[in-house]
């Protein structure tokens, strides 16, 4: 089991940018995959991003061009930059874990029930 914990939410204006980050502890092995989800009220929650173990990234198509999610392994963090931000974007921002291996073999990266641990969420509000 690991546990996440992020920061780095808020609320910025529509073209603004911000930096989410994951504190990540307990985690080893190969074939893991850590990602971003987030959940706007009413909607289900969705796969924004992910990083696989060999390095390997993946984006949701509203994000690509403007999101980039990076790990500093060394720290055990993880992190989502945002850039270009918009209205739609706004929804708790929740990183996630999945150690089992399952959604790296799979290539099922955005399926949350492979993601067995998951942190508290960070809100990003973006107006217009």
């Amino acid at each position: 089991q690991v546990q996440l914990v992020e920061s780095g939410g808020g609320s910025v204006q529509s073209g603004g940018s911000l930096r989410l980050t994951c504190a990540a502890s307990g985690y080893t092995g190969s074939n893991y995959c850590m990602g971003w989800f987030r959940q706007a009220p009413g909607k289900e929650r969705e796969g924004v991003a992910v990083i696989l173990s060999d390095g390997r990234t993946y984006y949701a198509d509203s994000v690509k061009g403007r999101f980039t999610i990076s790990q500093d392994n060394a720290k055990n963090t993880l992190y989502l930059q945002m850039n270009s931000l918009k209205p739609e974007d706004t929804a708790m921002h929740y990183c996630a874990a999945d150690l089992s291996g399952r959604a790296y073999l799979w290539r099922a990266y955005y399926y949350t029930p492979y993601y067995n641990d998951w942190g508290q969420g960070t809100q990003v509000t973006v107006s217009s």
